[in-house]
Order: structure tokens, then sequence, then C-alpha cells
């Protein structure tokens, strides 16, 4: 099997792979600041409620549309962004480095968001499913293109 075949083939799957793995993820994130579970061994104190509610919607509805791969692209780079302000709004004030700063799971998240946000959600997704859908239907639906009519024959000077 060569090396193209293998990845073009692959890649698709795995970015459902990872983006499924993510989402699953970065739902509890959300289930835990809006219904308290799964309990966190460490809960982050919250003085600021009302961004935290909603942190904890975009992070719970965000990571069950990416679960699904539904409206992927422009939902990534939403939630790409929500970690970088989370970033440098929570943890950089604590210090310079992510792992000093227990930022490192913020910047990893807006990434990899940022990263679907481009790549889009993989060949297990929903958008996936509708585009074949419009695809197919679009096609079926156009109208016949005429075929182009024959160039006359010239005649050739002897």
């Amino acid at each position: 099997m060569s090396r193209v075949s293998s990845s073009s083939t692959w890649a698709p799957r795995l970015l459902s792979v990872l983006r499924i793995a993510v989402a699953l993820l970065f739902i509890e994130h959300g289930s835990e600041k809006l219904l308290g579970f799964p309990p966190a061994a460490q809960r982050a104190t919250d003085s600021l409620t009302l961004l935290s509610g909603v942190a904890g919607m975009l992070e719970f509805f965000g990571g069950l549309l990416i679960l699904f791969g539904l409206f992927t692209r422009p939902v990534a780079f939403l939630l790409s962004g929500e970690m970088a302000v989370a970033y440098f709004m929570v943890h950089s004030s604590q210090g310079f480095f992510p792992l000093q700063n227990r930022g490192e799971l913020a910047a990893l998240y807006s990434w990899v968001f940022l990263f679907m946000a481009v790549a889009g959600g993989g060949a297990w997704s929903l958008d996936r499913l509708l585009w074949r859908r419009r695809s197919a239907t679009a096609s079926s639906s156009a109208t016949p293109e005429t075929k182009p009519t024959e160039p006359t024959a010239r005649p050739v000077k002897a």
C-alpha cells in the first residue's frame, strides 16, 4: 500500500476520531460548570459567575455540535476563541508558562479547535453527510448541459 493512498484514506477518519474524543472531554467541562456533574476534583474559584455560565453553555452545547460534527468549522472557531480568551483572562495572569499557570489545557483546546475550524469534521460527521446529500440533490436537479455542436468540417486545400 502506498503512503499517499494510506494517508488520504485514514486522515479524514482519524480527524473524526480526534473530533469525537476532544468533544467528549470538552462536554465534561461544560456539564461540570452547568450541572455540577461530574464533580471536579479541584473547583476553580468562580468570581465571574456570568462568564462561567456562558463558558459552560459554549462548552456543553458547542461540544455536542462538535461531537456530532454539525457546523464543525464555525463552532470550532468560536470554541477556539473561547479557549484563547479563557487562557489570557484566567491563566496568563498566574504566570508566564502554561504549565506554571495551569493553562496548558485551555491552550491545547484552543489550538485543536483552530485546527478543526480549518480541517472540518472528518469523514464521520454530519457536515459531510449533509454536504453529500446537497451535492447529490444539486447534481440530480441540475439541467442537463447542451452538447456542444460539432465543428463544421473545413475543406482541405491540396
